[in-house]
């Protein structure tokens, strides 16, 4: 069992949730309240990275972050800090991968809530971040945790993207996901079993409980 390697992953999934979660909440709510000329073309946009093959996303990743790059370059010459082959670049590649993850659930939740709800807080004085903190997020919550379940356990069994932008360095880009695939490639079936049935067990456990709170949640309202 390579436990380094599902470390990474667990940090990598975990710092991507924390991340990632605020902006998906602005950007959820947004999009589930406002109507805009080309709203289409914004959601088409958030979904993208849900229908690109991993290799295609991973390139322009690659392309764009690498050192040869625009920004990669100016990252390097400004902070000496490289974007790919290591732990920064995973995040920002997670972070890329994972948008339709966790907007689209978010979304879909604030959009099932009556909006007379908001409209007579908003008549009770309740200011909009009053709104949206004791009124909206209360009853969008069983969505998001779904979000959030979805996008960690989508980072721990993400490869291609992670493989292309952060390569297998043993401790700081080398994952679970890559893990077994190196066992596998080294006929080291036992090993790569082992590590299968883990990442397994661990997705559904997330998911269990995610479905379990989310009944306890609805049943409780």
């Amino acid at each position: 069992m390579d436990w380094q390697a599902l470390s990474v992953s667990l940090q990598l999934a975990g710092v991507t949730l924390v991340i990632l979660l605020p902006a998906g909440l602005l950007v959820g709510r947004w999009l589930a309240y406002t109507a805009v000329v080309g709203k289409a073309w914004i959601e088409a946009l958030i979904l993208l990275p849900l229908v690109l093959p991993p290799t295609v996303l991973g390139y322009y990743l690659l392309s764009s972050l690498g050192s040869a790059s625009l920004l990669g370059g100016l990252f390097a010459r400004a902070f000496n800090l490289h974007l790919t082959f290591n732990f920064l670049g995973l995040v920002l590649a997670s972070i890329v991968f994972n948008v339709p993850f966790l907007v689209q659930p978010v979304q879909r939740a604030f959009e099932a809530i009556p909006r007379q709800l908001s409209e007579a807080a908003a008549v009770s004085g309740l200011s909009g971040w009053q709104t949206f903190w004791r009124v909206e997020l209360p009853l969008a919550w069983p969505g998001v945790l779904s979000a959030m379940v979805l996008t960690f356990v989508h980072t721990l069994g993400e490869f291609g993207v992670v493989l292309m932008i952060g390569g297998s360095i043993p401790g700081e880009t080398k994952t679970i996901a890559i893990a077994i695939y190196d066992r596998v490639q080294a006929f080291d079936l036992s090993a790569g079993n082992r590590m299968a049935v883990l990442l397994v067990l661990l997705s559904l456990g997330a998911v269990a409980t995610s479905l379990f709170a989310s009944t306890r949640l609805t049943a409780r309202r």
